[in-house]
C-alpha cells in the first residue's frame, strides 16, 4: 500500500522483554516463551497458549472498535459528525513485556478473566511491530513509530490519501489550538511548545517541517534530524547506532562506523537537548512511598 517501504527488520531472538523475572514463567506455565521464537519452532502446547493470548488481544481490539462505533453513532445523532475531527493512532509500539501483577495469575482460571494476567509477549509484539525493529520502551522504530488517521468530513478535503510526514504526539496541542482559533500564550521562563501544527498536512504532503525529534525513555535514547537517526539501547552499554531512515526504516544497516563525524554531532545534539529538557523540567521530586500491598 506504500505506507511503509523498507526491508523487514531481522529478528532478535535473544532480546529479553523489559522487567522480565524468570519466576514469572513458573507462574504462567510451559506455554509461555521468553523470546521471539519462530512459530514452527514452538511446541504444540506453546502454540495453543500463544494462540489463546492472541485471541484475547483480538477480542480487546474488537471491543475497542465497538465502543468507538458507539461514539461515532452518537456524533451522528447529534449532527456533529461532519464537523468533528477524529485523530486515531496506536500506542508507541506493541509491548513485549511478560509479567504478572495486580491480582496475580491463576493458571486454572479462564484466560482473560480477572483471575488471569497474560501479556502479548515478544513473539506477537514482533508481529505487531512488523516491519520495524524492537518494541515499546525501546526507541528504535518498533518502539516509537505509529500510524495516524485523521478524519474530518467538513474540514479535510482529501479522501484516503497518504502523508509521509514525520509527526509526533507533541503536535496535537498546536494542531487543536490552530483549529480552535487560539494560540499558545508564552509563559515567562517556560519553554515554547515543541510541537508543530499538523493542519498543513491535511491538505498536502511535506508538512510539518521540524529541526529534530528527541527521545529518552528508560535509558533508551535517540535523536532524529532529517532522515538520520542516532539511537542507543540501554542494554547495549550506550553504544550509538546511526541509520538513514529514508532508505532503512527497519534500522538494519548501521552507518556509525562509516560516518563518525555525523555520530559525534548528533550525540552532542542529543546531550544538549537532554540538558535543556532536564533544566526545564526542574528538580526531581522524591518518589512517594506506596502503601503496603499497593500496586500503583
Amino acid at each position: 500500500m506504500g505506507i511503509v517501504q523498507c526491508d523487514l527488520a531481522a529478528p532478535e531472538p535473544t532480546l529479553s522483554p523489559r522487567y522480565f523475572q524468570p519466576q514469572v514463567l513458573e507462574t504462567l506455565g510451559p506455554g509461555e516463551v521468553r523470546f521471539a521464537v519462530p512459530w514452527n519452532e514452538l511446541t504444540d502446547e506453546q502454540k495453543d497458549f500463544q494462540a489463546t493470548k492472541m485471541s484475547l488481544h483480538a477480542a480487546m481490539v474488537t471491543r475497542m472498535e465497538r465502543e468507538i462505533g458507539r461514539v461515532i453513532e452518537q456524533l451522528r445523532t447529534m449532527n456533529a459528525w461532519e464537523d468533528t475531527l477524529i485523530l486515531f493512532l496506536s500506542d508507541n509500539g506493541a509491548d513485549a513485556t511478560i509479567m504478572v501483577r495486580g491480582d496475580g495469575h491463576d493458571r486454572a482460571a479462564a484466560p482473560g478473566s480477572w483471575q488471569s494476567f497474560l501479556c502479548l509477549g515478544p513473539g506477537w509484539a514482533s508481529v505487531g511491530n512488523t516491519p520495524f525493529r524492537r518494541h515499546k520502551v525501546w526507541v528504535h522504530e518498533g518502539g516509537i513509530a505509529t500510524p495516524l488517521i485523521a478524519h474530518w468530513p467538513r474540514g479535510i478535503a482529501a479522501r484516503g490519501e497518504l502523508r509521509h510526514d514525520v509527526g509526533h504526539i507533541i503536535d496535537f496541542v498546536p494542531t487543536l489550538l490552530e483549529l480552535a482559533g487560539g494560540r499558545p500564550e508564552p509563559v515567562p521562563g517556560a519553554p515554547a511548545f515543541p510541537g508543530r501544527s499538523l493542519v498543513p498536512a491535511f491538505a498536502r504532503d511535506g508538512n510539518p517541517t521540524r529541526d529534530y525529534l528527541f527521545f529518552h525513555h528508560e535509558g533508551n535514547r535517540a535523536v532524529r534530524v532529517g532522515d538520520y537517526k542516532l539511537v542507543s539501547a540501554r542494554e547495549d552499554d550506550d553504544h550509538w547506532e546511526l541509520f538513514n531512515l529514508a532508505s532503512d526504516r527497519g534500522e538494519q544497516h548501521n552507518l556509525a562506523a562509516a560516518e563518525p563525524d555525523r555520530v559525534r554531532d548528533l550525540a552532542a545534539r542529543w546531550q544538549q537537548l537532554q540538558d535543556e529538557f532536564t533544566r526545564n523540567a526542574g528538580p526531581v521530586r522524591p518518589a512517594s512511598k506506596k502503601p503496603p500491598g499497593s500496586n500503583r
